[in-house]
């Protein structure tokens, strides 16, 4: 098994602040709109370098959806910026009609994701998310898993025709991918290869998958680990490629259960090659005030809840 360190800890949405001034530099019809948080979604940088191509749209986000798809029409790529709750759940019928329904090149960028939002509580931390985006014909959605990997993914989804989800967060998680690294969209990232069981497991829970995969190592389990970063398009190859090998699954997202990650590889496998498969998710509840910490031990979501998976699942193999 290959072994992964880290050096330093950053939050990812500091790594979408340096992508969006990477796409920016690369291409001058990269614009942004903001919802009234610069200093949370890291703006400001791009703001400092092109103040002209910033826009302020204050607390009206159903409006910042409505400017960012016109300003599509003229050939801008506008990315907008506010919390996950406030991109999606506040705003679902504005991104329905007028940027996925028409196929606006517009992406949504969503910061303050899951239960690691903290001590905002159950308002804050939706956990609907990734479900609402995937449901909508021709979106794509992008979580991924620390620093490096988001500012690679915003700078890829600035070169994507189409409307984008790119789902964030606030917590300060280790940097364990490459600083250089291309990001291909609907490709995953193996991991770890392994032959016992598969391990799909996406955003800043990858960590966590990483460190459950060391310990069952030192258990005799020799686990799969593999980044899906890109929930939609899927990379249905990759999903069954590894569960023909290890005859197991587990998929691990702080996410409600119901709509999210584990549901897309479900539904792959009941399709292609039914297969035994553990979730490891927020199940079915909201979230509440508490710290990051916290809140992903009471929502099992940590690395041990993960080696209970694996082991339920592995008795449960033919």
């Amino acid at each position: 098994m290959k072994k992964y360190t880290y050096t330093d800890k950053k939050d990812t949405r500091s790594g979408f602040g340096a992508g969006l001034l990477e796409a920016g530099k690369q291409n001058h019809e990269v614009v942004a709109l903001c919802a009234d948080l610069i200093g949370s979604l890291k703006m400001n940088d791009f703001i400092k370098e092109f103040p002209e191509r910033f826009f302020q749209i204050g607390i009206a986000e159903a409006n910042m959806m409505c400017i960012a798809a016109g300003m599509t029409i003229g050939g801008k790529i506008p990315f907008t910026g506010t919390f996950a709750n406030f991109s999606t759940g506040r705003v679902y019928d504005q991104i329905r009609q007028s940027i996925a329904y028409s196929d606006k090149n517009v992406k949504i960028c969503a910061s303050h994701a899951g239960l690691t939002l903290g001590e905002d509580g159950a308002t804050h931390q939706i956990l609907e998310d990734i479900g609402m985006m995937k449901m909508l014909p021709g979106m794509t959605v992008i979580n991924p898993c620390d620093y490096n990997q988001t500012k690679a993914a915003t700078i890829a989804i600035a070169k994507h025709h189409g409307p984008v989800y790119l789902r964030f967060g606030r917590p300060v998680v280790p940097i364990f991918t490459d600083d250089d690294q291309e990001f291909i969209i609907g490709k995953a990232w193996m991991v770890n290869e392994g032959k016992d069981v598969s391990i799909f497991a996406t955003g800043h829970i990858v960590w966590k998958a990483i460190q459950a995969g060391e310990k069952l190592a030192e258990m005799g389990i020799d686990a799969e680990i593999i980044n899906i970063h890109t929930i939609k398009p899927l990379d249905v190859e990759a999903v069954l490629k590894s569960v023909a090998k290890t005859g197991c699954a587990v998929s691990c997202e702080e996410h409600n259960r119901l709509g999210g990650l584990g549901d897309s590889i479900a539904q792959v496998l009941a399709v292609n090659n039914p297969t035994p498969q553990e979730y490891v998710a927020v199940n079915d509840s909201f979230g509440e005030s508490g710290t990051p910490d916290q809140l992903m031990k009471k929502y099992g979501l940590e690395a041990e809840d993960i080696i209970d998976a694996v082991n339920r699942v592995i008795k449960r193999k033919k």
